[in-house]
C-alpha cells in the first residue's frame, strides 16, 4: 500500500506511518525508522512513530538546542546526511544507543507546512549508506507526513 492510499484509511496516522516506513525501506533502506512531531515553543521534538519502540517509545522527547542541525534541519528545512559513526556523536546526544543498534548515518527530513517545519521523518543504517539523491526521493515521502503532523497531538512525556 502506498502512503498515498493509506491516507485515506481510517485510525490515523498509524496506517500512513507504516506505510511511509515500508516506502522508505523500498525505496531508500533503513534499520531504525522515526517520525518526530516538533514543538518550537516547547523546545523539544517529541516521537509519534518508531520502528523500534524499546529503544525509543512513543512520546520520548529530544531537546532542541541551538546548534548547525537545528538551523539546517528545523530552520531552514533543508535535510541533514550523518555520513558516520563520528557524524552521529558530534550531532545527537543519544548516539550511543543509535550505535548500539548498528546504525551509524543517518538520514533526518524535515517536514514542512505554510513556512514552517511540523516534524521530522528520520532514517538511519549503516555507515555511508544515505546520498543526497536518497535525500531528495526521502523528502518527497516525507511530505506525505504532513496532514498527520498537523492533526496528531503531543504526546505526553
Amino acid at each position: 500500500m502506498t502512503p498515498w492510499q493509506a491516507m485515506a484509511l481510517p485510525c490515523q496516522p498509524a496506517p500512513l506511518f507504516a506505510a511511509l516506513s515500508v516506502a522508505m525501506q523500498a525505496a531508500i533502506g533503513h534499520k531504525l525508522f522515526t517520525i518526530l512531531l516538533h514543538d518550537a515553543a516547547g523546545g523539544f521534538n517529541a516521537r509519534i512513530h518508531t520502528s523500534h519502540p524499546r529503544e525509543y517509545p512513543i512520546g520520548g522527547r529530544k531537546p532542541v538546542t541551538d546548534r548547525p542541525w537545528t538551523t539546517q534541519v528545523l530552520r531552514e528545512g533543508r535535510p541533514f546526511i550523518g555520513a558516520d559513526a563520528a557524524a552521529i556523536r558530534a550531532t545527537f546526544f543519544d548516539h550511543a544507543t543509535i550505535i548500539g543498534l548498528g546504525c551509524e548515518s543517518v538520514l533526518n527530513l524535515p517536514v514542512r507546512w505554510d513556512g514552517r517545519t511540523l516534524g521530522t521523518v528520520n532514517l538511519l543504517h549503516v555507515a555511508g549508506h544515505f546520498t543526497p539523491a536518497h535525500a531528495e526521493q526521502g523528502m518527497a515521502l516525507a511530505a506525505h507526513a504532513a496532514p498527520a503532523l498537523l492533526t496528531t497531538p503531543m504526546p505526553p512525556p
